[in-house]
């Protein structure tokens, strides 16, 4: 009824020194993402197709992070490791939820950068209220359906073994613990994996072949500069993002490193929703400006009446 989790380290001193990091980090990964949210619902001016998406990013990363870090701070303070069966299935189903729908998510914005560099006459036709709300709901539901795959495969296995090598409850891992013939569940997992990542790769890659080839075309240096600034801070996101994912997840189960694959999963389970309010911020001219609005309305606000 319990799984035993290994976390990221036995040493009692270099688990008080995490915990005081990994609060820290989702500390600033909530008020970052927050932030950016308050920040673009406030400012009239950033009420476009992009940042509307922007703001769906946001909630996905303080999603994603508060599935796994919450339990992970348990962990490292009170030095018991243990979750319950159900509770690792739901850690499971939720985060797992949280990666498809920002592979997906980030895929829509390429896209939303597309019709707006390739396309501007056209931007507002292509990008308008009622197809970026249909793109928010069924990423969010297209997330919603891959998880419950993995999660209902996982659900028909027996397990001999409760001890994962893993501070959360993913997929790979978990699997290892099965005494349960589990080839039915990595074809369909690894199926899942290649439609969701064709799809949500595919987009991503033929929107910036279209991007690339518009900017070129482009005689200025000042218009290129200016046409690679508008979506060279979401490049940065997918590469990284993306890289983490595939590597964890779209690979034969006999090439897993456990030991190796908990450090990647930090970087998209952790510090990608520190990064991209980040990223988005301070790589982002507007967002900065609305940002200052902002910050000089509270002072007024505060100032002392003489």
């Amino acid at each position: 009824m319990e799984f035993t989790l290994a976390g990221l380290t036995s040493s009692a001193e270099l688990q008080t020194l995490l915990f005081g990091i990994f609060a820290l980090i989702y500390a600033t990964a909530l008020a970052g993402n927050f932030l950016l949210i308050f920040t673009i619902c406030t400012c009239r001016k950033l009420h476009t197709p992009m940042y509307f998406l922007l703001i769906n990013l946001s909630l996905v990363n303080v999603f994603s992070i508060s599935v796994t870090t919450p339990k992970l701070l348990q962990t490292l303070w009170t030095h018991r490791n243990t979750i319950s069966f159900y509770g690792c299935i739901a850690q499971m189903y939720l985060f797992i939820w949280c990666l498809g729908t920002e592979l997906f998510l980030l895929s829509f914005m390429a896209f939303d950068r597309y019709a707006a560099i390739c396309h501007p006459l056209q931007y507002t036709v292509i990008m308008k209220k009622e197809v970026c709300v249909g793109i928010a709901s069924g990423v969010w539901a297209a997330g919603m359906v891959n998880s419950a795959i993995y999660t209902g495969l996982t659900l028909k296995l027996s397990f001999c073994y409760s001890n994962i090598n893993h501070f959360f409850c993913d997929v790979p891992p978990v699997l290892k613990l099965s005494c349960s013939d589990t080839s039915q569940n990595e074809i369909m997992v690894f199926v899942a994996d290649v439609i969701f990542g064709i799809c949500s790769c595919g987009l991503t890659l033929t929107s910036y072949c279209f991007i690339l080839r518009a900017i070129l075309r482009i005689r200025s240096t000042e218009g290129k500069k200016k046409a690679f600034s508008t979506c060279s801070s979401h490049l940065i996101v997918v590469s990284f993002f993306f890289s983490s994912v595939i590597y964890t997840y779209i690979r034969p189960s006999s090439d897993y490193s456990l030991n190796k694959d908990k450090f990647v999963s930090l970087l998209y389970s952790v510090v990608t929703p520190v990064v991209n309010p980040l990223i988005y911020s301070l790589r982002n001219k507007d967002v900065k400006e609305a940002l200052k609005t902002i910050t000089g309305r509270g002072r007024l606000l505060w100032r002392p009446q003489i």
